[in-house]
């Protein structure tokens, strides 16, 4: 079930709100105490997320409950334990374990030449998995204490919001609001306007985006001119697709009380790689960062165990987001791009004016949305089609022809306002435009959501590239 689809904003989410938020007002009599009320909302929560997990493939909730049970009596047995560690690592293995047979078997086994059908993936495995591994690993280091009870972890692995596409959120960001949180009219707002923006990000602008990239990346002779905007395309659609699918994931969460961490800041205005990844995906460089790199050594052991370590992040980050070798060589290319930049080329582009910066990294990050985008998902997006598309982009059919005048000189209002749209600009508008007129904000949410159903109702592409993660 996707949050930009009809099923979820006229059925399960209205359905939702009620259920939790009337269900406690009318057992009020018999629930006096507010820790009473909030632990039948956390049951509600619990219930219809797994509702939601199990909206596509029912039998994948046993999965998610044998996570939720095994994780939990993991977690007490670790806060207890006297060998701390090898529970830790057997906790580990067992997650891993299940995310290896979903999603990486196949990849592996076929290497080999042993034959194996792939099964259907669970939804947001990865992620689920990851947020439980930072928890036990949170307890082994006595961040955390063990969570005692089943409902509140229960609550915290299957939460809805967040399950599908993040963000990853670690079990100390929201342990307190698992046991005391407060709902009101302005939190409400706060998600109600959040969850617009995402929704409009996604439905408006990466979904047009993603019909145009495939429309153009399917030519048999594109121009370089025509590849180059097919990889711009490309570009905006993965942004505004997963960044507005964790906005959305964070009004929902304020709409329930929850405060979850951001995971997007303007990633495209970055100077260098480095700043790229402190602003893209922030959850997940964070979980690397905390709980593979650090733990290894991070950069306190010398230089070539820094590049050690980076190097095991950057295959991670990869494998993470995919079994392929695409997404191999996506993080090797990174992992390159960052040793390059740590250890090379530091001095020289510090020199360098910020504005050329801004540009060679952007140049550096669309050529890696080339290896995530020829995923052999299509005909078209092979790696024998990402050869051609390559000699395209520099120029083997020609840098422009007769034909691209009108066909993306149309799409330049479109690139033009997407373009800006992943700038702070239209946020420092709005917000100074809003101190003026307050209602403006609540005015332009109703417009963005208003809008965004008018396109789904008319529109039959409407895919979440973060679905497969």
């Amino acid at each position: 079930m996707l949050f930009s689809s009809f099923t979820f904003l006229f059925f399960y989410l209205p359905f939702v709100l009620l259920l939790y938020f009337a269900l406690p007002a009318a057992l009020s009599r018999l629930l006096p105490s507010p820790s009473a009320r909030l632990l039948l909302q956390n049951a509600v929560l619990l219930a219809v997320s797994l509702l939601f997990y199990g909206w596509g493939e029912p039998i994948y909730v046993f999965l998610m409950l044998a996570t939720v049970a095994i994780n939990y009596l993991l977690g007490v047995w670790l806060a207890t334990a006297q060998h701390k560690a090898a529970v830790l690592w057997l906790a580990v293995l067992l997650d891993l374990s299940l995310l290896f047979y979903f999603k990486y078997a196949a990849f592996v086994l076929g290497g080999l030449g042993i034959a194996f059908v792939a099964p259907k993936m669970p939804l947001g495995i990865s992620f689920y998995t990851f947020q439980a591994i930072s928890y036990l690993a949170d307890v082994y280091k006595g961040k955390t204490a063990a969570e005692r009870s089943p409902l509140a972890f229960g609550t915290y692995i299957a939460l809805f919001p967040q399950l599908v596409a993040g963000p990853i959120v670690q079990y100390g960001e929201i342990a307190e609001a698992l046991k005391t949180r407060h709902h009101g009219v302005e939190k409400a707002a706060d998600g109600v306007r959040r969850f617009s923006v995402g929704l409009a990000k996604k439905v408006l602008l990466a979904n047009a985006a993603g019909e145009l990239f495939h429309l153009l990346a399917a030519k048999e002779t594109p121009s370089a001119l025509t590849a180059l905007t097919a990889l711009v395309l490309f570009a905006l659609q993965i942004y505004y697709d997963f960044s507005g699918y964790s906005d959305m994931a964070i009004g929902l969460g304020l709409l329930f009380g929850f405060r979850f961490p951001e995971n997007f800041n303007y990633p495209y205005i970055a100077i260098s790689i480095t700043d790229f990844w402190r602003r893209w995906h922030i959850t997940l460089t964070a979980f690397f960062r905390d709980y593979v790199y650090i733990p290894l050594g991070g950069n306190r052991r010398g230089r070539w165990r820094t590049v050690r370590n980076m190097l095991a992040v950057w295959l991670l980050t990869g494998l993470w987001h995919g079994a392929a070798w695409n997404f191999v060589l996506w993080g090797l290319y990174y992992f390159l791009l960052l040793v390059l930049e740590k250890f090379v080329l530091a001095r020289a582009v510090e020199i360098l004016p910020r504005s050329a910066r801004h540009a060679l990294t952007l140049a550096a990050v669309l050529f890696g949305w080339l290896l995530f985008a020829f995923d052999g998902s299509k005909s078209y997006l092979t790696f024998s089609a990402l050869g051609r598309f390559l000699q395209s982009l520099f120029g083997a059919n020609g840098i422009i022809t007769p034909g691209d005048g009108y066909e993306i000189g149309r799409l330049v209002p479109f690139l033009v306002i997407s373009a800006v749209g992943c700038t702070p600009l239209p946020k420092r508008l709005l917000a100074a435009a809003a101190r003026r007129r307050p209602l403006l904000r609540s005015a332009l949410s109703l417009c963005g959501i208003f809008l965004a159903i008018c396109y789904l109702a008319d529109a039959s592409f409407n895919p979440f590239l973060y679905f497969r993660f």
